[in-house]
Order: structure tokens, then sequence, then C-alpha cells
């Protein structure tokens, strides 16, 4: 039994080692450092399942500590914590692959880290800010999103075909421009929904 209530722990620092190897791999999976193309193609593609192992254990960890209550004051530290670092690092591969815009990324990351604080201040005074409708649909479209990314990147390094390949005569990156910047606005949303939830944390009323 006490190996299953830290079964959650394990995933969660699985998830840090594996966004760990995975940001080293696709550092060096291109033909600058690595001259055999099946080589980088082999490597692109364990870095992609990298990633996505890292994102199915957030989903499994979560469930887990849910389901059983298996929750521990280390797991309340660190999986919010192994979440951002597995955000930050896929998403800095995909603006040095030229995937993503950087200020894509800036605002998701922005969006990430004042939603932590928000949610770092509201734990010292016992409030447990969990996530919403919002917040769950933000996390699904950013997966899809790496997803994508990670798919396009494996394939053909991900620039020249989202940048060049057209569908019904649309060039697939202005789709995909499109797409990134629905994430964004949702992403932004939903952090402003839980300040405006919580904003008595930020702004108390003084006592008379």
């Amino acid at each position: 039994m006490l190996a299953g209530k830290n079964l959650p722990n394990v995933l969660t620092m699985s998830r840090i080692f594996a966004v760990l190897v995975f940001v080293v791999i696709a550092s060096v999976a291109h033909t600058d450092a690595i001259a055999d193309p099946r080589t980088v193609l082999i490597l692109r593609f364990i870095a992609v399942v990298l990633a996505l192992l890292a994102g199915l254990t957030d989903l499994l960890d979560g469930y887990l500590a849910r389901r059983y209550h298996w929750i521990s004051d280390f797991g309340a530290l660190m999986d919010p914590l192994a979440d951002k670092i597995f955000v930050t690092g896929t998403m800095l591969m995909a603006v040095e692959y030229r995937i993503i815009p950087a200020w894509i990324a800036i605002a998701v990351l922005f969006r990430e880290f004042m939603v932590t604080g928000l949610r770092t201040l509201a734990a010292k005074k016992q409030i447990v800010i969990s996530a919403d409708r919002w917040g769950k649909l933000k996390t699904a479209l950013q997966m899809t999103m790496l997803g994508i990314a990670g798919i396009a990147w494996a394939l053909d390094g991900g620039t020249e075909y989202l940048r060049t390949a057209k569908w019904f005569g649309v060039r697939i990156w202005y789709v995909w421009l499109a797409f990134m910047i629905g994430i964004v606005l949702v992403t932004l949303l939903s952090g402003l929904g839980y300040f405006l939830r919580f904003r008595k944390l930020l702004f108390p009323r003084k006592e008379v």
C-alpha cells in the first residue's frame, strides 16, 4: 500500500526526468550535429515519444491521486513544478526549431507562472485552487498543440512542411498560426478567470 501511495510521486519525478532527457536529445537531433539523416530521424522520434509519455504521466498521476486519495505534501509541491518544467522545456525546443513563434511561448509561460504564483499565495492561506473547465480546456489544447508540433518536427524538422505545404490552397502555416493564437486566447482568459475569482487574495479588504 505504501508503494502504491508513492506511485503518483514516482510518476511526477519520471516526468521531470523524461523532459530533461527530451531536451538533451532534441538539442542534438539535427543534421548540423549529426551527419546521418536517419539517425537524426530516429532521435527525433525518441524525443517525441518521451515527451508524449511525460504528458501521459501528468494525466495518470493526477487520476491516481484523486481516485485513491494518494495525496502528499511532496506531490502537491512537485506536480505543478513538473508541469511547468514540461511546458517550458517542450515549448522552448519548439521555438528553437521555429515551429512555435517565441511570442506564443512567452504568452503561455507568462500565464503559467502567474497562476502558479497565485496558487502559492492561496496555499499559504490554506486555499486550494483547483483546475476549472477553462483550465482543463487550456491544458488539452496545449497538449494538442505540442503533439502536432512534435510530430511535424520529427518528420522534417517542423519548418519546411508547416511553412510551405498547403491544404485546399491555404498555406498550413496560417492555419497553424490561427490555431496557436486561439490557444493563447484560451490560455490567457483561463488565467484571468483565476485572478478574478480569487482577487480577494491579492486585494484583501481591510477590517474596520
